[in-house]
């Protein structure tokens, strides 16, 4: 008699093997890098609110010539938004970064190398969130208040440190999970205002981990994006606002 050879395939040892694996790393995604997991500590990603206000924020800067663009763009349109700077790039682009505070931005941490292997360890985070202070310090004047990891890879040390150094931790919600392959603007954007609800916190790339990358794309979705959104009755406001902490710490020095 003809059986469903699924079956005996779903329940042979490698077959449940697989499925143990896969559940594994969906669990591990969901608790160490997933925007919307509070399984380790609060990572607020879309504030409550009824109020129709965004949070744009932009990782992995400043890379010019994009992060000078957009803020080209975003003065044009009246528009303020919260920057999550890579120490490596301040120290390449300082006066791009000097730009944005000028123009009334926001910039928060981003560690300062944007490296996996820096974002486990309690010693390496503390170095990491410590060297990028010195770097902000340096060349803007200020220490930050808020920080975003890379990937949004957090482990229970990372939450240690963030109580120790009064960090307000920052998640959010990609505009588009395909971003760094660039899709066009119109899908970039027709995604992220798709995800916008009251208090959403909308995550976009002006570089890409530490190293630049082009971001054309997604400096003209960024301007659709806000047209879009405001002629549906949204305003745009920084992170700090929007969760109503202060951006920075003591000033330097």
């Amino acid at each position: 008699m003809a059986t469903d050879s699924a079956e005996p395939r779903l329940r042979s040892p490698t077959g449940r093997l697989v499925a143990v694996l896969a559940g594994a790393a969906a669990a591990s995604y969901w608790t160490f890098m997933s925007p919307y997991s509070q399984a380790l500590g609060t990572f607020p990603y879309r504030p409550q609110t009824d109020d129709p206000v965004v949070a744009l924020t932009f990782d992995d800067g400043p890379n010019d010539p994009h992060t000078s663009r957009l803020a080209d763009l975003l003065a044009e349109r009246g528009v303020l938004a919260t920057f999550f700077a890579v120490g490596t790039c301040v120290e390449r682009h300082p006066e791009t970064a000097r730009r944005l505070l000028h123009d009334g931005h926001v910039l928060g941490s981003h560690s300062y190398s944007h490296t996996p292997r820096r974002c486990v360890g309690r010693r390496r985070l503390e170095e990491e969130i410590g060297r990028n202070d010195e770097v902000f310090s340096h060349h803007l004047g200020l220490r930050p208040a808020l920080y975003r990891p890379p990937w949004l890879f957090r482990t229970g040390a990372l939450f240690e440190v963030a109580r120790e150094r009064s960090l307000q931790l920052v998640s959010g919600e990609f505009a588009h999970v395909l971003e760094v392959f660039q899709p066009s603007p119109e899908r970039l954007a027709g995604r992220a205002a798709a995800k916008a609800r009251p208090g959403s916190v909308l995550i976009f790339h002006d570089g890409r981990e530490a190293k630049g990358g082009d971001r054309a794309n997604t400096v003209a979705a960024v301007g659709r994006l806000v047209d879009r959104l405001s002629s549906g009755g949204y305003r745009f406001t920084t992170v700090d606002r929007l969760l109503g902490v202060s951006p920075y710490l003591e000033p330097a020095g």
